[in-house]
């Protein structure tokens, strides 16, 4: 029995220190190994607007739909991981070979009669000022399978070191993802703000910080639910990552009422944006000019602040992260023209889009630029750990060019859709547009995120996954990404909704 219970802590203890004392990879290996999923989403794209491939959705487009956006993704971090550049390379022939096959024609419906085409269109529900983009749900939706293919794949051997999780200096594929999941939750949270401001209203304080709470409370309790299991399980933690009892729950509950609280500052400061900046040079500040980066770092763990200092102060740079992507929501999210039936408006919106859009990429890689070089800027390094100004600049350069690339493929490939005149054609557009695999992730993001903690729990207490070999891997990672897939469509094809 002591025998036993030697070999369980000795087995622990490996896997604590297999994800330990990690330094990481460059920034443009992370960049190569991102660009996998826009490089997909051209594939299926181009599938789609050439063959129609996945009209109507049979079970080889569903077959065809997980192979690109689970497996290339897959592929990305495991048997590819030391060539992305070349997986990007054949992915690019696939879709060149797919686009200079003669398309496939489609029956054109018969043209309507100019006066019944005016009866029909008014009445037609009229377009909102908002819109959900296919780019945004494709961007979303990719961000959410990487993510939830790494949190199992990082405890096998077949999964590079340098993508997981850095100690504390230095980039990595799973420190960009961990922000990115931040950063897109604070573009989805710029609607209702969006919908308030359109509507001509003001909510009160109160009102924000009750709805707020009703938000991170489900997310808090979850929080607790890990931190019991993990420690009633006995389950290996990596403690310098956000402390002895802080875990990514937490750090998520704890966001909606203080991004509450920041957006009354809006009247002193014009943009999510700068909110954020501001945040991020404070505490960044803080850091430099205090013991507090001492303290985080190497501070004795005493009472219950210094046990979790990693997650308490690095949500502060979690918070200039979401605020962050909250500004890129506000940009992104509104019909900018709507209501136009000529080509030239749609023309006019999707360019306004673009140079908005790279407009901004280039302010934050500028700025990022700006705080790491060490000719020319502050020479600053980043810190997941401690989530610094240049750790947050890079999520927000890495996720606002990322999500041009997506916006790029949606209006080579589908122009269409910034043309609608009506909500039921931009739905329909809509639809041909998206993955049914990436929506059905996007629609239930948080709750998939926590069924694949719950699977690579289960995992990681009934498989040695030190021990297994490179075939294997991927079939439990296949295996594992299938289950979950298989879940997120289905709840989609019953047309259900979890909200947590």
């Amino acid at each position: 029995m002591a025998t036993n219970s030697t070999t369980a802590q000795s087995y622990k203890q490996l896997k604590e220190d297999f994800v330990s004392n990690l330094s990481g990879g460059s920034v443009s290996e992370i960049a190569q190994v991102c660009a996998v999923a826009p490089v997909v989403s051209l594939v299926w794209s181009v599938l789609q607007a050439r063959q129609s491939f996945f009209r109507p959705y049979t079970p080889l487009g569903y077959a065809i739909d997980f192979l690109l956006n689970v497996g290339a993704l897959l592929l990305s971090v495991t048997l590819y991981s030391s060539a992305p550049l070349l997986l990007n390379l054949l992915l690019l022939t696939v879709a060149v070979f797919v686009y200079i096959v003669p398309a496939h024609t489609r029956r054109k419906k018969p043209q309507l009669p100019p006066n019944a085409q005016s009866k029909k269109s008014s009445s037609e529900q009229p377009l909102g000022v908002l819109s959900t983009k296919p780019f945004l749900t494709n961007y979303r939706g990719n961000m959410l399978i990487v993510t939830c293919i790494c949190i199992l794949a990082v405890d096998f051997r077949l999964f590079p070191r340098r993508f997981a999780k850095v100690e504390t200096w230095g980039t990595s594929l799973m420190d960009m993802g961990v922000g990115s999941f931040v950063f897109s939750a604070g573009v989805v949270a710029s609607r209702p703000v969006l919908k308030e401001r359109a509507e001509g209203k003001t909510t009160p304080l109160s009102t924000r910080l009750k709805t707020s709470l009703r938000h991170s409370l489900p997310l808090l309790v979850l929080g607790f639910i890990r931190l019991l299991s993990v420690k009633g399980l006995d389950y290996a933690e990596h403690v310098t990552e956000y402390g002895v009892h802080w875990n990514f729950f937490f750090t998520l509950g704890f966001l909606p009422p203080f991004v509450a609280l920041f957006q009354s500052a809006l009247k002193v400061v014009p943009s999510y944006a700068g909110l954020a900046l501001l945040l991020g040079v404070i505490y960044q500040v803080l850091l430099e000019a205090t013991s507090l980066k001492a303290y985080i770092l190497t501070g004795p763990r005493t009472d219950l602040l210094s046990m979790n200092r990693e997650g308490i102060f690095s949500f502060f740079g979690y918070l200039a992260i979401f605020l962050a992507g909250q500004d890129t929501g506000m940009l992104v999210l509104p019909r900018t023209l709507s209501g136009s039936s000529n080509k030239t408006s749609g023309t006019v919106q999707r360019r306004s889009l673009l140079l908005n859009m790279a407009g901004w990429s280039l302010v934050w890689v500028a700025l990022y630029f700006l705080a790491t070089d060490y000719k020319y800027g502050f020479g600053l390094t980043v810190s997941r750990r401690m989530a610094n100004l240049p750790y947050m600049l890079w999520v927000a350069a890495s996720n606002a060019v990322l999500l041009l690339a997506f916006y790029l493929v949606d209006a080579l490939l589908f122009p269409s859709f910034y043309s609608a005149q009506d909500a039921k054609t931009e739905k329909e557009i809509y639809d041909t547009a998206t993955s049914k695999v990436l929506r059905a992730y996007n629609r239930n993001g948080l709750a998939v995120f926590l069924l694949a903690n719950l699977l690579t729990g289960l995992v990681n207490m009934t498989v040695p996954t030190l021990d297994v070999g490179p075939g294997a891997t991927v079939g439990i990672l296949v295996g594992y990404m299938g289950l979950v897939t298989a879940v997120a469509v289905g709840l989609d094809l019953y047309n259900f909704t979890i909200k947590l």
